[in-house]
């Protein structure tokens, strides 16, 4: 029997609090070797379909497979990226994870991907922002207004607690306001949009950029001396959000898969630069040195962090009766 977790049954279970340990030790473990992440390989679909423009793909397709060692499952992700979908009212990004028993080889369950991606990616900014901020109240500036922009503030809320004090919102579409409004509901925390980027970062101790751009998205002289910087957009070497001062003046980089960041367009000007994994910060405690210490965290997301966070909420559902269990 196969369980089908919907995206409703999996925000049923999600829990944040519960992920961010989960996501942390998996950091832990790939930073020890202990995981299996193979290329993921991606490709072109759909050529052919389109009369206007037969010789055009109509999206991309990626295959993201991990195992955490130890774990029960082993976890597959498939991804497709289509960027026409918004004019359809579909998300660009669909995804679903299947999972199979890591001793027998059997499926044991199909998982909307969606949610589990954005919230495990969330909890990168959360275990960031605990342990690389300045000690202190946390003023966060949020780039972008999208489905991430507030998953990356909902972690770090859950990591940091109270130390939460305030969250201003850039986004140059008036997308700012509902997002701030969202988060202030929903957190209990102060959030106000603002109308350029150097409102919003400047003072911040914590800034997040959660973009597809391939510009920078704020200027790195407004930034305070001590401000982490978490950048979570840029993936490829088209994609940018961070300009050259803000790599210049950090005084350290941090990146979730360093070999993978260097080639990103953040960082890939900068090839002598030191990139350290996080997940020896969190293993090893070489956390923030000085209050004054600038630091970029740089993210281009792992599938060891799908695979993991997919197994906590298929076990939670499995013991809640969640999902729908059907022959394969």
């Amino acid at each position: 029997m196969v369980r089908i977790l919907s995206d409703e049954d999996i925000a049923s279970v999600l829990d944040l609090e519960e992920l961010l340990p989960v996501v942390a030790d998996a950091f832990e473990k790939q930073h020890a070797g202990a995981v299996e992440r193979p290329e993921r390989p991606h490709y072109p679909f759909g050529t052919g379909l389109d009369p206007d423009a037969p010789t055009e793909p109509t999206g991309t397709g990626l295959c993201m497979p991990a195992y955490v060692h130890g774990a029960e499952y082993t976890a597959t992700k498939l991804v497709a990226v289509c960027e026409d979908n918004p004019e359809r009212g579909l998300p660009t990004v669909t995804a679903q994870i299947a999972l199979t028993d890591a001793e027998t080889g059997q499926p044991v369950g199909y998982l909307a991907g969606n949610r589990v991606t954005s919230a495990r990616t969330g909890c990168i900014g959360g275990l960031a922002a605990r342990e690389l901020a300045a000690d202190g109240p946390i003023d966060l500036a949020v780039i972008g207004a999208g489905t991430q922009a507030r998953w990356q503030t909902r972690a770090i809320a859950a990591a940091v607690g109270a130390a939460l004090e305030s969250i201003r919102v850039y986004s140059p579409s008036d997308s700012r306001v509902a997002c701030a409004e969202e988060l202030e509901s929903e957190l209990g925390v102060p959030a106000t949009p603002v109308e350029s980027p150097r409102k919003a970062v400047s003072g911040a101790s914590v800034v997040v950029t959660a973009t597809t751009s391939t510009e920078p998205v704020f200027p790195g002289d407004a930034l305070a001396d001590g401000t982490l910087v978490v950048a979570v957009g840029a993936y490829t070497p088209e994609m940018r959000e961070l300009d050259e001062e803000t790599v210049d003046r950090a005084d350290r980089i941090v990146a979730d898969v360093p070999t993978e960041a260097a080639e990103t367009g953040d960082l890939r000007t900068h090839p002598d630069r030191e990139i350290q994994p996080f997940g020896g910060v969190l293993a090893d405690g070489f956390g923030r040195e000085s209050p004054d210490e600038s630091i970029v965290m740089a993210s281009v997301g792992t599938a060891v962090l799908d695979a993991a966070a997919a197994e906590l909420v298929y076990d939670r559902a499995a013991k809640e009766g969640v999902g729908t269990s059907v022959p394969l």
